[in-house]
C-alpha cells in the first residue's frame, strides 16, 4: 500500500497528504502526513491519498457503475454490474494500448480505476502546462499553504492538471464514441441522470466515465489506496438500504493482477485473499510520459483541441458586471424546467444534469458556452446557502468544467441531444411544472439546426429567447 503513496517507505511518500473515512460517514477527516498511514489502518478506515503529488502529475479515469433508483443494486449484483461496464472498459484499454499506455487497473465496489502518471521534467507535462488555462481565483487558492505540510500547488502542477484534464475529455469522448452500439446501458462522461429506456427491469442506470475531478482544484481529489477497505456503501446507507448491507460482505480495492475479472470480484469480497494477493501484486503506479505524449498528438488533431481553443475565447464577465449581464437573463421567456434550475440552484446546479440542460437550452439559445459557464458561475457566487462549499472548491473552476464538458459533447457532435424532450426530463425528474407552454423538442430541434449550420454561441449572451426562430 505504501507503493501507491509514491514511496519504498512512509518518509518517503511523494503523496501531499492522506485521509481516511469512516463507515458512519461520507465526511472525511482533516488531511494527514503520510506518517499517519498505519493508525488510519489501525481504525478500519476508508483510506485515500491526495491526487496533489510532490514529485509526478497523476493521470485517474474512473469508470464505474450507477444506479439512480436503486443503489444496492452494485453490492447485490457485482457480476451483472461489471458484466455492464466491460463494453466501456474494453474500449479505454484499447485506446490505451493504442498510445502505449500501461496503467495501473484496480477494481473497486463499482467499477474501475486506470491510474499512471508523468514525469515533471518530461515532453508531455511541458504540453500540458501550456494547454491548461486555470481562473484567476484558482490562482489564489493554489497559492495559499494547505495542511498537513504547509506545501502550496506549483503553478506550473495546477496548469498541467488543468490540461490533463482536457485530455481526459478526449480520452473520454473516444472511448463513448467506440461504444456506440454496443452498450446495453447509456454511457455518459459523469453520472448524469438519464430517463428511464425500457430495457431494464434495474431502475435507471448507467456508466459513467466520471471526470469530475477535472472540475475541481487539484489539491481537493483524492483516490483510494488499493487493498483499503471499500465503505462507500455503509457511507451510503440511506441510500443502499439495511437490507442491502446485511448481504454485503467487506469488499476491498484491489489490482487485477493475474486473474480474470470474474474471480478479481470474488478475491476482492474475501480479506483473506486480498491479504494474499496484497503479498504479491504491486501496486506501483507506473510512469507513461511518452505515451502521454502520444496521446496528446492525437488530441492536437482532434476537432474537441478546436472546440477547446474555441471555449477558451471568450472570459466571463466579471462580478461586478453581473447585474448588467447575466442577472438580465430574461427568466419568464424560458422554459419552467431551466427557469427552475437557475432560481433553485442549491442543488440542482450541482446535480451533473442540471448543467446539461442548461448547456443544452442555452445553446439552443445561441450563447457562447464561456458565458453559459459565466452564468452558472454566478449563481454559485451568489447566497444560496452553500455554506463554505465554494471556499473548499473553486466556483469558476466547477462551472467551466462541467459546462465545457457538455457543450464540447455537443459541438463534436457525441452528443444529438435525443433525450432533450420534455417526456425524458420528466423521466429524469426535472420537469417542475408539466403545462408550461414550452416543448423542449423545439430546443433541442434548435440546437441541432444550430450545430449543422455552424451557428452555435452566435448570438450575444442576453440575446431575445425566440426558441421558434431556429437561427
Amino acid at each position: 500500500m505504501v507503493e501507491f503513496l509514491g514511496g519504498d517507505c512512509l518518509r518517503d511518500a511523494s503523496c501531499a497528504y492522506i485521509l481516511g473515512c469512516p463507515e458512519e460517514s461520507k465526511n472525511l477527516d482533516a488531511t494527514l502526513h503520510p506518517d499517519a498511514f498505519p493508525t488510519l489502518l489501525q481504525q478500519g478506515l476508508d483510506v485515500s491519498r491526495s491526487l496533489w503529488d510532490t514529485r509526478f502529475l497523476i493521470a485517474h479515469l474512473d469508470i464505474e457503475y450507477v444506479n439512480f433508483d436503486f443503489p444496492g443494486e452494485a453490492y447485490l449484483h457485482p457480476q451483472r454490474i461489471f458484466s455492464m461496464q466491460r463494453p466501456v472498459v474494453h474500449a479505454i484499454q484499447r485506446l490505451l494500448l493504442q498510445w502505449e499506455i500501461v496503467p495501473l487497473h484496480l477494481l473497486t465496489g463499482r467499477g474501475h480505476h486506470f491510474v499512471w502518471k508523468i514525469d515533471r521534467n518530461s515532453d508531455a507535462f511541458h504540453q500540458l502546462k501550456q494547454l491548461g488555462r486555470i481562473s484567476t481565483t484558482l490562482e489564489g487558492r493554489y497559492q495559499e499553504p494547505c495542511a498537513p505540510r504547509g506545501l502550496c500547488v506549483e503553478h506550473s502542477l495546477g496548469q498541467a492538471f488543468a490540461g490533463l484534464g482536457l485530455l481526459m475529455e478526449y480520452l473520454g469522448h473516444m472511448a463513448k464514441h467506440q461504444v456506440i452500439g454496443n452498450s446495453q446501458l447509456s454511457v455518459q462522461l459523469t453520472d448524469i441522470e438519464v430517463g428511464a429506456t425500457g430495457q431494464s427491469c434495474c431502475g435507471r442506470e448507467v456508466i459513467s466515465i466520471d471526470l469530475s475531478e477535472y472540475a475541481d482544484p487539484l489539491h481537493k481529489r483524492h483516490i483510494r489506496v488499493p487493498f483499503s477497505v471499500y465503505l462507500k456503501p455503509f457511507q451510503n446507507r440511506n441510500a443502499v438500504g439495511e437490507h442491502v448491507l446485511a448481504a454485503t460482505p467487506p469488499i476491498f480495492e484491489i489490482p487485477l493482477f493475474e486473474m480474470a475479472e470474474e474471480e478479481a470480484i470474488e478475491v476482492m469480497r474475501s480479506a483473506e485473499e486480498t491479504m494474499e494477493l496484497a503479498g504479491r501484486a504491486s501496486v506501483h503506479i507506473p510512469e507513461q510520459s511518452s505515451g502521454t505524449q502520444r496521446l496528446l498528438e492525437h488530441y492536437r488533431q482532434s476537432s474537441l483541441k478546436s472546440f477547446h481553443d474555441w471555449f477558451y475565447q471568450q472570459d466571463h464577465h466579471p462580478p461586478e458586471h453581473w447585474r448588467s449581464t447575466y442577472d438580465r437573463c430574461q427568466l419568464d421567456q424560458l422554459p419552467s424546467c431551466t427557469r427552475h434550475i437557475l432560481q433553485h440552484p442549491n442543488d440542482l446546479l450541482l446535480k451533473p444534469a442540471g448543467i446539461q440542460h442548461l448547456v443544452r437550452v442555452f445553446s439552443a439559445l445561441g450563447w457562447h458556452p464561456r458565458h453559459i459557464a459565466g452564468l452558472i458561475r454566478s449563481k454559485y457566487e451568489r447566497d444560496f446557502n452553500w455554506g463554505d462549499r465554494w471556499y473548499q472548491r473553486d466556483a469558476a473552476t466547477r462551472a467551466d468544467g462541467y459546462t465545457r464538458l457538455f457543450a464540447g459533447l455537443i459541438a463534436t457532435g457525441v452528443d444529438d441531444a435525443v433525450d432533450l424532450n420534455c417526456v425524458s426530463n420528466r423521466e429524469k425528474g426535472y420537469c417542475f411544472e408539466p403545462e408550461c407552454g414550452h416543448n423542449l423538442a423545439d430546443y433541442r430541434d434548435s440546437l441541432r439546426a444550430r450545430k449543422d449550420h455552424e451557428r452555435l454561441g452566435c448570438r450575444p449572451f442576453d440575446g431575445l429567447f425566440l426558441p421558434n426562430q431556429h437561427f
